[in-house]
């Protein structure tokens, strides 16, 4: 069971780690990066200790800059003679 139920909006961005931070009680940080949140995991772990929280988000907010990058170019058409 996780520790607690945080929304995605009510953790902060790390440059540093490259990744959404929350406080955890022992001291460190819950962490999730933006590939995790992509590939539909929920849940943030703290490196420090065993406690988890769960992160609620809507995953159509990070699979569509996944999509994004992943789509082919447009193809051009080629002229025959």
């Amino acid at each position: 069971m996780s520790y607690d139920d945080v929304e995605i909006e009510d953790m902060e961005w790390s440059d540093e780690l490259q990744a959404f931070t929350y406080p955890c009680p022992c001291g460190d940080l819950f962490q999730i990066t933006k590939e995790d949140l992509r590939a539909g995991e929920e849940i943030a772990r703290c490196p420090s200790c065993s406690l988890y929280i769960t992160v609620i988000y809507n995953v159509e907010d990070f699979a569509s800059d996944d999509h994004k990058n992943n789509m082919p170019p447009p193809q051009k058409p080629v002229a025959v003679a």
